[in-house]
């Protein structure tokens, strides 16, 4: 399928593409919140005003089924806009995140105030890596990755360049905050300390947290995890473009033995 979502007004319409590696008929995180992103985007504003926080709580496995988008503003202010974005299947929520816009405001800051460069390798110098842990399309499969620090396939802190080659939505561009919140829910993929076949370590949540809009086609996952010895854990990121990094990313994780 050349698409993640077919949307029908308030209905976002999940494809098989849009599976994640746990069951062929749940979805990956990374698909709804890249669907989040698209729709807070598309919202009518008072004032010119960018993203700076998305926080996404997935409430329950998200079937590969119809979603209802369901927005509410909470704060309508000049400097910052509040809301939250719901998707729903069958009347029950699968996903709430809440999302913090702050105004657009050009502003000349010091010559010392720099962003923070990234000295990793670029995304041409990368290794590339296919992502495939079941016999069905995933919605990794749609993505392309490029290792320039150890690699997805291994255990422990890893840096991968990201790139979506499949629409998300049907007959739309991707933009650079939804290749962002995509890439995002990769970090307990990227920094995986527990080997797959053996451990799952599902995010219960992904925030990003944004210092300025991401730019470009490719998105940089320098993540790792901590895990603690009572079933929880962290996955972080810094996230970086090929201007610099401009915002991080993290999971809470919860883990368990595979079922043997």
């Amino acid at each position: 399928m050349s698409y993640v979502y077919r949307v029908e007004g308030s209905i976002a319409h999940a494809q098989p593409s849009s599976a994640g590696p746990w069951d062929p008929h749940l979805q990956h995180g990374g698909a709804p919140a890249s669907l989040i992103a698209w729709a807070v985007e598309r919202m009518p504003m008072r004032e010119p005003m960018q993203v700076a926080r998305m926080t996404f709580d997935f409430l329950r496995p998200i079937p590969v089924a119809p979603l209802e988008i369901t927005i509410d503003v909470q704060r309508e202010g000049r400097k910052i806009q509040v809301c939250n974005v719901t998707l729903s299947h069958e009347g029950q929520a699968c996903v709430r995140a809440t999302v913090l816009k702050i105004r657009q405001a050009p502003t000349e800051l010091p010559e010392h105030v720099l962003d923070e460069q990234v000295i990793l390798p670029g995304p041409e110098q990368g290794r590339e890596e296919k992502v495939r842990f079941r016999d069905y399309e995933q919605f990794a499969s749609g993505v392309t990755l490029r290792s320039v620090r150890g690699s997805f396939a291994e255990l422990g802190p890893g840096a991968v360049w990201f790139r979506a080659h499949r629409d998300i939505i049907a007959g739309e561009s991707i933009t650079p905050l939804m290749r962002a919140a995509m890439t995002g829910d990769f970090c307990n993929g990227v920094s995986s300390e527990l080997d797959f076949s053996q451990w799952t370590f599902i995010n219960a949540d992904l925030t990003i947290s944004l210092a300025r809009m991401p730019v470009g086609e490719w998105i940089l996952l320098d993540a790792q995890s901590w895990l603690g010895d009572q079933g929880a854990g962290l996955a972080f990121a810094k996230l970086g473009d090929e201007r610099g990094y401009f915002g991080r990313a993290i999971q809470t994780l919860v883990i368990e033995p595979r079922a043997r």
